[in-house]
């Protein structure tokens, strides 16, 4: 049984690991800002009755809040095997000269300096124990820049150079680090860029089969479950229908 940490565990990508992980027995802590969720996702991994699970509900983007969230956990439960930073977000789709300052903080604060506050915090214990793997979700975002993408794609490689860096600077500690970089994948994401514009949200998955949440899950439990010298250090995953982030073969 294996510690699995999981940021963003209340929807989505975050949620279909932290349940593929769960599945297969392994002990889960699951992060989120909205509790209720927090408490959903609970009470559907107990009812697996493969392991156990312990929630915390906190805002990534806030550094004391995070570094109490880890300072709470039982000792036994800070032996953390696999740190998965999943927590992300697009706000807002316009060009850089009109962009909304709101936005591009709240994708900065989330995508960069929340990722650094949990790893900060995680990969001293990880070291610790000579042991350890972070797996960054980034995104298609952080190869390619597309229109009106600017911050979002700006955050997204920040992630790409941090992987790099963190495998660098943990290297001589045996710790592995990978990043998921998917393409377009069916999940609260545009909802959210569209602060909440159902209609236009809808309307980024029509034409083609997008990626789900559950394939990134599959994805990630592949790359943590490979043999102690073997790291995947990235993989970019996208629909058959993607080539790149603004290359598409959508039918009508």
């Amino acid at each position: 049984m294996k510690t699995v940490l999981i940021t963003g565990a209340t929807s989505g990508i975050g949620r279909a690991i932290a349940v593929k992980f769960a599945e297969q027995g392994n002990r889960l802590i699951i992060s989120g800002r909205r509790q209720n969720r927090l408490d959903e996702l609970q009470k559907e991994i107990l009812s697996f009755g493969k392991s156990e699970v312990k929630s915390l509900c906190f805002d990534i983007r806030q550094k004391e809040a995070v570094y109490a969230a880890i300072d709470s956990l039982p000792k036994e439960w800070k032996e953390i095997d696999i740190l998965v930073n999943n927590a992300g977000l697009a706000s807002g789709l316009s060009p850089i000269q009109e962009g909304d300052i709101d936005d591009w903080e709240k994708m900065i604060d989330t995508n960069i300096k929340g990722l650094l506050y949990i790893t900060r915090k995680v990969a001293p214990l990880m070291i610790a124990r000579q042991k350890g793997h972070i797996i960054n979700i980034g995104s298609i975002a952080g190869k390619e820049v597309y229109p009106k993408g600017n911050i979002y794609c700006a955050t997204k490689h920040a992630v790409d150079a941090l992987t790099k860096a963190m495998r660098i600077d943990m290297l001589q500690d045996g710790i592995k680090v990978s990043q998921i970089a998917p393409g377009a994948a069916e999940t609260e994401f545009s909802r959210v860029r569209f602060h909440g514009d159902e209609e236009r949200a809808s309307k980024v998955y029509q034409g083609y089969q997008p990626l789900t949440a559950e394939d990134i899950a599959e994805t990630a439990f592949f790359i943590a479950n490979l043999p102690p010298h073997v790291n995947i250090s990235d993989l970019m995953i996208v629909p058959t229908s993607q080539a790149s982030a603004y290359c598409w073969n959508k039918r009508e």
